[in-house]
């Protein structure tokens, strides 16, 4: 009779233990959380379309075509007075001073490559964390300011990563509407370089031609390395963030291309 109870007892905390792992929620696949921000914030209309914006004095033009090339460049005089245009193709970045084309040298291929890349993906994010290279993973959640956020970690691969695919994101979604509102990066973790991390935080968010445009209050804190980004979110409640800079694009236009 006893090893009988025993018997029954065991299966009920079998059966128990079960209901409570079936009942467990798996955590969410962070490539979902990706999707849904994408449209939330008509990501897919970038794929096919021309965005300007003026841009601390510069003018972007970013060009998306639905065969996959791409064509970012932007405009501005320099220090002496010159026109200057760079860009960034498909084929490699370029530079053209007073209306002739310059050669460029490899350290100045990265310049130009960096400067008009990196404002073209801060610009129309989320919809970079659509390409092959991104490597999402799911982090859990936070509150902040009172709204629960999904919190998911970006890296990149090596090929197709472009030049600085050792950078690592940690973006924020809303729980509920899926918006982007804040992100956190670290950059400089390439050999021989500077490394830092940032945070940033949405405002002044409209809509352009469909697409969600924000602009972005930046700071960041000292001593935070890399791989203690997740705790941005607490320092900005104790308004322990240093604020760096303003982030903002001015005078946004979004222009779908006709189908073909």
């Amino acid at each position: 009779m006893r090893s009988l109870v025993s018997a029954v007892l065991g299966g009920i905390l079998l059966l128990v233990a079960g209901c409570q792992s079936s009942s467990s929620p798996a955590p969410p696949q962070a490539s979902s959380i990706i999707d849904r921000a994408l449209a939330t914030h008509g990501s897919d209309v970038l794929d096919h379309a021309t965005m300007r914006f003026t841009f601390r004095g510069a003018s972007f033009r970013l060009d998306h075509r639905r065969d996959g090339r791409f064509h970012y460049r932007r405009s501005l005089t320099d220090s002496l007075g010159r026109s200057v245009v760079e860009g960034l193709t498909n084929d490699g970045p370029y530079r053209v001073v007073n209306g002739d084309t310059t050669t460029l040298g490899t350290e100045e291929r990265a310049e130009v490559e960096t400067a008009v890349n990196s404002v073209a993906y801060f610009a129309r994010l989320p919809a970079p964390l659509d390409a092959p290279a991104v490597q999402p993973s799911y982090r859990g959640r936070d509150t902040i300011d009172g709204t629960p956020y999904h919190r998911v970690r970006v890296t990149f691969q090596q090929e197709g990563g472009g030049r600085d695919w050792q950078d690592v994101f940690l973006y924020w979604f809303h729980t509920e509407t899926s918006a982007m509102d804040y992100l956190a990066y670290a950059y400089g973790l390439g050999p021989d370089e500077e490394t830092g991390t940032r945070f940033r935080k949405a405002d002044n968010v409209r809509r352009r031609g469909g697409v969600r445009i924000a602009d972005y209050d930046n700071y960041t804190a000292d001593t935070l390395s890399p791989d203690q980004m997740h705790r941005y979110p607490a320092l900005l409640a104790r308004d322990a963030l240093t604020y760096v800079s303003r982030v903002a694009l001015d005078s946004v236009e979004v222009r779908p291309h006709p189908a073909p």
